[in-house]
């Protein structure tokens, strides 16, 4: 049982390999895509709480988006709620680059998914769903035994 988690993280890493590989000529680095992608599928997202999904620290978050604004990808915009605060937005110039990696990531998937049956791959939909659950159970349970 042990080397199934070590198999699902080499996966994971066989994958996001080959969409670097493939990216490389786009310009941006992993990490820039992982916050275009977020903030594009939210936008007005807090900074503070893109940090929190992509599991980063703030300022290494901070870096990122400070690249992405000099190259005209992402604004910032203050939150009016809390001026403390700033709101993420991708800019128009951005746009087209979200879909040709998004169309890329689609492409590497559906390679990497071929030949694999649409059940089967529900099923480990629902498996790994299982997985997540029950870790996320467990963290709470021992959070709440550690209090």
């Amino acid at each position: 049982m042990e080397t199934i988690t070590f198999e699902i993280g080499e996966t994971a890493h066989a994958l996001r390999k080959a969409f670097d590989r493939r990216a490389v000529g786009f310009g941006v680095t992993r990490a820039q895509w992982k916050v275009l992608f977020k903030v594009s599928r939210r936008p007005g997202l807090r900074q503070h709480e893109l940090a929190d999904l992509l599991e980063v620290e703030p300022i290494t978050l901070s870096r990122i988006v400070d690249r992405l604004q000099e190259s005209g990808l992402i604004e910032r915009q203050s939150d009016p709620t809390d001026r403390r605060a700033w709101l993420l937005h991708v800019t128009e110039e951005a746009e087209p680059l979200v879909a040709k990696l998004k169309r890329l990531a689609d492409e590497m998937i559906a390679e990497a998914f071929a030949g694999i049956d649409d059940k089967d791959i529900e099923i480990t939909r629902q498996v790994l769903a299982r997985v997540r659950e029950n870790a996320a159970r467990n963290m709470e349970m021992n959070r709440a035994s550690n209090e």
